[in-house]
C-alpha cells in the first residue's frame, strides 16, 4: 500500500486565485467606467489681487546718479533720470526693489562729488534691500 503525503485524491490545499483575479478585473473595469461627476452649481470664489494694488516696476537697470551741486552743497540725486530727494531715496529704492528677484543697482557720480556722499548712498541702498551695488565711472 502506497502512502501519500497529500490529502484524499483530487483535493489540493492550494488556493485557486483565478476566480479572485476575475473578480478583481471586473471590479477594476466597473470603477474605471463609473467616474464621479461634479455637482452642477458648485462654485468657489477665489480671491484675486486687484491689479491696481500690485505695482510691478519695469525690469530696467537701476542707476543712481549723484550730480555735483557746487562746493559745500549736497549733490543732487537721480534714479534712472528721475530726480529724488535725499530723504526719499531709501523709501523709493524699497518701492522699486519690493517685487524684483535680482536686487542689483549701479551708482554713478560726478568726479567732484565727495566720497562721503557716495558712501551714504551705498548705505541707503543696502538698507533698502539691494544685494549688489556696482560703481560706475564717468
Amino acid at each position: 500500500m502506497a502512502m501519500s503525503t497529500g490529502g484524499p485524491e483530487g483535493t489540493s490545499a492550494e488556493i485557486n486565485v483565478t476566480p479572485l483575479i476575475d473578480v478583481l478585473l471586473v471590479l477594476l473595469i466597473i470603477f474605471l467606467l463609473i467616474q464621479p461627476t461634479p455637482k452642477v452649481g458648485e462654485k468657489t470664489d477665489i480671491p484675486r489681487p486687484n491689479k491696481s494694488e500690485i505695482n510691478i516696476p519695469d525690469p530696467a537697470t537701476v542707476v543712481i546718479e549723484l550730480h555735483d551741486a557746487g562746493a559745500g552743497q549736497t549733490p543732487k540725486l537721480k534714479i534712472n533720470d528721475e530726480g529724488v530727494g535725499w530723504n526719499d531715496l531709501q523709501s523709493r529704492l524699497k518701492e522699486i526693489y519690493r517685487f524684483r528677484a535680482e536686487k542689483i543697482a549701479f551708482l554713478k557720480g560726478d568726479p567732484e562729488v565727495d566720497f562721503q556722499f557716495v558712501a551714504e548712498v551705498l548705505d541707503m541702498t543696502h538698507d533698502a534691500g539691494v544685494d549688489r551695488v556696482g560703481l560706475m565711472g564717468r
